[in-house]
């Protein structure tokens, strides 16, 4: 069994509040009196892509497990693999795998520099390809990025969703490997499904987007911060719960 915890869309801008909420998602997570295995973070980390930001980014997130992430639209490339990653400042896309207790993680760039829609490019694909097909036949693997591939039901997520998904979708389905796929981008907890898998969207940290049914106003800031948390098991079922933080 496999126990990830899942957040998104910090934007850390400086802000005491900012600050506020993430520091209160970490500390809940350090308090577990049983530690995930891994934390994944699914972009928009930083508020401007400013160095600071993830100076303060990799503070924040400093804990006893692994802390794995992707960029967002708001995160921008340079910065981030300097501050954050510790990484030459180079622009190209931010593509990392990593192996958690059994299951192979892959955290993909799925952003397009200066656009709030996103796009697996090709360099992308072929490295999910190929770091999929390198894979035995009964390892299992997650696939996570920031916009959603598919419609949330809400205008503002959905005018910045996944662009050509059906190339990604290909992959998955030539890849028996991969169980499930992970997003953040909505600031909304949802599930749904992708290329007949499971997609789970993790809530933001930073404020809660409020439906069409709910409300005119779309962003809800009084809401706590939220988290998923993913329990993938032997036979490759994911079993999500997720959580407000008070």
């Amino acid at each position: 069994m496999t126990l990830l915890a899942h957040i998104s869309d910090l934007h850390l801008d400086g802000s005491e509040r900012a600050i506020r909420r993430a520091t209160r998602v970490m500390d809940y997570l350090r308090a577990l009196p049983h530690p995930v295995d891994a934390l994944l973070v699914t972009g928009d980390i930083a508020d401007h892509g400013e160095e600071a930001e993830y100076e303060e980014a990799a503070r924040l997130l400093a804990a006893p497990f692994p802390v794995l992430t992707c960029p967002g639209n708001h995160d921008a490339r340079p910065a981030y693999r300097k501050a954050l990653l510790g990484q030459a400042p180079d622009p190209g896309p931010v593509n990392q795998v990593h192996h958690i207790a059994g299951t192979t993680i892959l955290m993909c760039d799925s952003t397009i520099p200066g656009r709030d829609e996103g796009r697996l490019d090709a360099d992308t694909l072929a490295w999910i390809d190929a770091t999929l097909t390198a894979l035995p036949q009964d390892a299992t693997a997650l696939i996570a990025f920031h916009q959603p591939p598919v419609e949330l039901h809400h205008p503002l997520p959905d005018s910045g969703m996944l662009q050509e998904p059906g190339q990604l979708a290909d992959l998955i389905e030539a890849h028996p490997q991969v169980a499930a796929v992970l997003t953040g981008h909505a600031h909304t907890a949802a599930a749904s499904t992708f290329a007949a898998h499971p997609l789970l969207v993790a809530p933001a940290i930073t404020w809660t987007l409020r439906m069409p049914w709910e409300g005119d106003q779309a962003a809800d800031r009084d809401q706590p911060p939220g988290l998923a948390f993913h329990v993938l098991s032997d036979d490759r079922r994911l079993t999500t719960h997720y959580r407000v933080v008070l």
